[in-house]
């Protein structure tokens, strides 16, 4: 039994998107690429750019059924890394990514998290949600300090950058979190894991751009977002998080880093 992958991916303003969504029969995988919220990279590609090498590798590395989804990421982080010898990859804000891959097999399903960007089951009892939430434990002071100010104003830009310059630091390192970047290392500290096929009716994959409509906003439950997946795809789940954030586009009841952030989903059926 193959799925039915329905995709859609939206940017969150005028800037361009910076998350990637792609799908097969068997494979559903979404990545979010970390904003650089205006700071130095070293990389003259960007993160778009990124996003899309590390996706095409990844689908050409798990093409191979046998190889473990960490494996076949290990793989695709080793192979872009040696693409750009003109780019800084030791920069500490080199473009990386959160990773989420949903692969079917005969009887299961194998699921690899890295980072925020979840993946939630439904079944006849309701719905778990799987997510890597280690970045929320690093930095708080300056995460309520960003949070503490409008979006577009100055102050939210700099407290901003704090933030990220101070993440930076401690990106895919033991003392703190881990995301897709240049090397293999982060791809060992993914979560995975296995859920069986019986009892399962569907599965999301997406970016926190989207599940927060239901962790952060609290605008509707997952099987409100289910219900939307089912009538109008991904496009009528995305809208409904664009329609929530008009109600508040400076971040005054929903603290968050811009007003929108890029939304993608894969909604999976079988």
């Amino acid at each position: 039994m193959s799925m039915r992958v329905c995709l859609d991916t939206r940017p969150g303003g005028a800037n361009p998107n910076e998350d990637w969504v792609a799908g097969s029969p068997t494979l559903a995988i979404v990545l979010d690429g970390l904003s650089t919220a205006g700071l130095s990279t070293g990389c003259q590609h960007g993160v778009p750019w990124y996003v899309a090498q590390l996706g095409g590798h990844l689908l050409a590395s798990l093409a191979d059924s046998q190889r473990s989804l960490s494996g076949g990421l290990a793989d695709a982080l080793e192979r872009v890394a040696g693409m750009p010898p003109q780019c800084d990859l030791k920069n500490p804000g080199t473009p990386s990514a959160t990773v989420a891959i949903l692969r079917q097999r005969s009887d299961a399903f194998d699921h690899l998290v890295l980072a925020d960007s979840p993946i939630v089951f439904e079944d006849a009892t309701g719905y778990s949600m799987i997510t890597d939430l280690r970045v929320d434990e690093i930095l708080p002071e300056l995460r309520t300090e960003t949070e503490r100010h409008e979006t577009h104003t100055p102050e939210h830009r700099e407290a901003l950058q704090a933030l990220v310059t101070a993440q930076r630091q401690v990106r895919n390192t033991p003392e703190g979190y881990w995301v897709a970047a240049a090397g293999q290392d982060a791809a060992e500290h993914a979560l995975t894991g296995t859920t069986a096929l019986e009892g399962l009716r569907a599965a999301a994959v997406m970016s926190d751009g989207v599940s927060r409509l239901v962790t952060e906003y609290e605008m509707a439950t997952w099987a409100d977002a289910f219900a939307s997946l089912r009538r109008g795809g991904p496009r009528e789940l995305i809208e409904r998080v664009r329609e929530v954030e008009a109600t508040d586009p400076t971040g005054r009841r929903w603290p968050r880093y811009k007003s929108g952030d890029d939304a993608s989903v894969a909604f999976c059926q079988w």
